[in-house]
């Protein structure tokens, strides 16, 4: 079947402007998952913030129960002791001033970057090319700092940053459609308490105001807020 035609086949399952039930949205988009390939689960949350201001940014990282299912290649910069660490914990690539040149030369051969401390003015020379992609170092997210075997394991074992676009939306893949109904709801909770736990001080009224699940190939499928944030997330809204 081609994937116009699988994609028009799956959309009759889905009630276009119903609210579906946490449970039922992965079982639908699961059921739609019919690509030859294991597509990536994704969540968009349409929040109640304008991230050009300071305050209403919204940003962080969550480490998913299940792993993103990715294989996922990371970056360390670092010298000395800390690269010797940053090897022995399973980093794929690993450098400082070399590695630096080999960004800057289009050279981009990893999924996810880490540095530590010192390396962050040799590294800030790349925020034109890793800031676009996401992969910029960052203290805030745990990207930049002594800790880098724990730094790499998190990387490696499913941890999804995630950063509040000009919309005011955040897109993350907190999984595979090989993945169990339960592995994904409990990865999907987990990102959706790290997002609502991530509020700025500047967001006033409801946070989270749409939730949607969709697969790489097909149809989004809209999720009834309350059974995903929780009730104690809700009554903060």
């Amino acid at each position: 079947m081609a994937d116009g035609k699988r994609l028009k086949e799956a959309k009759k399952s889905v009630v276009r402007e119903k609210l579906y039930a946490i449970d039922d949205a992965v079982k639908l988009v699961k059921g739609s998952a019919k690509a030859k390939f294991d597509e990536t689960i994704e969540i968009s949350i349409n929040l109640g913030v304008d991230p050009r201001y300071a305050d209403q940014m919204v940003r962080g990282v969550c480490a998913l129960p299940n792993g993103t299912g990715r294989t996922v290649r990371v970056a360390v910069f670092a010298r000395g002791a800390k690269a010797d660490e940053a090897k022995a914990a399973g980093a794929d690539v690993i450098g400082a001033e070399e590695l630096v040149a080999e960004v800057q030369g289009g050279n981009i051969t990893f999924d996810k970057c880490i540095a530590t401390p010192d390396m962050m003015p040799l590294v800030g020379r790349l925020g034109k090319i890793l800031g676009p992609r996401g992969m910029m170092p960052n203290p805030k997210v745990g990207t930049v700092t002594m800790d880098v075997t724990e730094a790499i394991r998190g990387a490696k074992g499913g941890a999804v940053e995630f950063r509040v676009e000009k919309a005011g939306i955040l897109h993350a893949g907190i999984g595979k459609a090989s993945f169990t109904e339960t592995a994904l709801v409990e990865n999907i909770k987990a990102f959706a308490d790290a997002v609502v736990k991530a509020r700025p001080s500047g967001a006033k009224g409801t946070f989270v105001k749409r939730i949607a699940l969709s697969s790489t190939m097909g149809p989004g499928v809209k999720v009834e807020p309350a059974t995903l944030i929780g009730a104690g997330a809700a009554a903060a809204q």
